[in-house]
């Protein structure tokens, strides 16, 4: 591929990871305007976690199929396709069951975006840093999100929000099928580099020995179900999603709930608690652009980055919650997105390691549509809790999620491959 047509791929990808952001931080702000619409409760609104999560799950349990027999174009189209659509029956404000419903096509749809944008960017040179990168750019979009929601109703109803949502979409379809590849990426040119070698001790981006020893031994994957088989019988890749599950939990769960947190059990002002929300997200958009290249520049390896991560996640959430003061929930909002942004992006540049390279779409799309289970299933139980007990749970949620994370990370930790020299080149 030219280097100008990747260049321009990837700043497409960074584009359309702005988009989902944006999706993504508009829900807490539409929620409480939602539950008013529908006369419904916490619990019950909660259910369209469940169902964007289910859509979600079934892009990732076919994406590889989809990629393998579409091309990444193809499916980067059916996914912009499919957001759309559910994005403007939403802004018909439909009936709750529909809206319910409707959910599990938005959730499909940013599904197979985010698989097979990760899958592109994977294969391509300096992938830790690219997806850094392109993980950012979904905090840049999620801290312009509550923005553009507050804003919006302060002129029109909540549906108004899906349909400037549906608008910005459409300009990525065609976008995707003018610059992307007809065909699949190809493999990286240091595939006989891959691994631990010999020189310093420590491994590039790509799969390691082991994982392109074990395809040599079965010989060829197999195509369409046989690819999601082969991937759920690796230990290593279940435990890696399920990490990324409790990962995104908790970073939707506190994004979703944040604002709720700060004008109940804080007493703030909706637009103060507002902007405290885009502080949280402005802090885990920094975090993916500055601590890797630190982490690099003091020779600290992607697995103590993501320890150091998750131990600042933890003591963030202790100190908010032990000092319910509005100054200190403001900053540590802040730290909370800092410290959670980058664990996402460098877990899953990792993923190639764990399996064969004819599986790496599919166990991306298997580790990203598992992790959001976690995405509908914490912060439905975070609501729940902040209905039966108190908003006051919230920070002592994160911190049980973060201690969690640190427990499944030594696990995760132990059977990847040693870890990846930090990525000098740059696009």
């Amino acid at each position: 591929m030219p280097l100008g047509t990747r260049r321009a791929s990837v700043v497409l990808a960074n584009v359309a990871f702005v988009l989902v952001g944006v999706s993504a931080g508009v829900g807490g702000v539409l929620l409480p305007s939602q539950i008013a619409d529908y006369r419904v409760d916490n619990a019950t609104i909660g259910i369209t976690f469940f169902t964007f999560s289910a859509g979600f799950m079934l892009a990732g349990i076919t994406a590889g199929a989809l990629i393998q027999r579409l091309g990444i174009r193809m499916a980067l189209a059916v996914g912009c396709g499919a957001y759309v659509l559910a994005a403007l029956y939403t802004a018909t404000r439909p009936p709750f069951l529909a809206l319910v419903a409707v959910q599990v096509v938005a959730g499909y749809g940013t599904g197979v975006l985010e698989a097979a944008l990760n899958t592109y960017l994977t294969r391509l040179p300096n992938a830790t840093t690219l997806l850094n990168r392109l993980h950012a750019f979904f905090g840049v979009g999620a801290l312009l999100g509550p923005l553009m929601a507050a804003w919006i109703l302060t002129l029109a109803p909540w549906p108004a929000v899906w349909l400037a949502l549906a608008l910005l979409a459409l300009p990525l379809a065609a976008g995707f099928l003018t610059i992307y590849p007809r065909d699949d990426v190809p493999a990286p040119r240091d595939t006989a580099h891959r691994g631990r070698t010999p020189q310093d001790g420590t491994s590039s981006d790509q799969p390691s020995h082991a994982a392109a020893d074990s395809a040599a031994a079965h010989g060829p994957e197999p195509a369409g179900r046989g690819l999601l088989a082969s991937a759920l019988r690796s230990p290593a890749v279940l435990l890696a999603s399920l990490l990324l599950a409790v990962y995104v939990g908790l970073e939707l769960g506190v994004g979703n709930w944040g604002f709720t947190y700060l004008v109940e059990e804080q007493a703030q002002p909706s637009l103060i608690a507002g902007y405290v929300i885009s502080g949280y997200w402005l802090g885990l958009t920094l975090g993916r652009f500055l601590v890797s290249p630190a982490a690099a520049r003091v020779g600290l390896g992607a697995a103590g980055m993501v320890y150091a991560c998750l131990a600042g996640v933890t003591a963030t959430a202790v100190l908010t919650w032990l000092a319910p003061v509005p100054a200190v929930a403001a900053a540590g909002f802040v730290l909370l997105g800092f410290f959670l942004g980058p664990i996402f992006p460098t877990v899953m540049a990792m993923v190639p390691r764990l399996t064969s390279a004819r599986l790496v779409p599919t166990v991306i799309g298997v580790t990203n549509g598992v992790s959001l289970i976690g995405g509908a299933v914490f912060p439905w139980l975070a609501g729940t809790l902040a209905q039966g007990v108190g908003m006051w749970t919230l920070m002592l949620f994160a911190v049980i999620l973060g201690l969690l994370q640190l427990v499944m990370w030594r696990s995760v930790a132990a059977r990847m491959a040693a870890e990846p020299v930090p990525d000098a080149a740059r696009l």
